[in-house]
């Protein structure tokens, strides 16, 4: 498994907190999808799990982009 780094969250104008939250909130969403998948996979059992970890996942995404985030206003 490749090791992804934090050294690209500035260009993607986080700090390593902000991508915590995010990739956590990210990894949250992910879960309730497999979980989703899991039910179906009584019924159909052709469905196509992820089968790699959640937090990596989502961690990979946040590095490529491929989440969007907005900063709240009250900061």
């Amino acid at each position: 498994m490749p090791i992804h780094t934090v050294e690209g969250l500035p260009e993607l104008g986080l700090n390593l907190y902000e991508a915590v939250i995010v990739s956590s909130q990210h990894a949250r969403i992910l879960n309730a999808k497999r979980l989703a998948q899991l039910e179906r996979l009584g019924e159909d059992p052709s469905v196509d799990l992820e089968t790699r970890k959640i937090t990596a996942v989502a961690l990979k995404d946040v590095l490529d982009g491929k989440v969007k985030f907005k900063r709240p206003d009250t900061m």
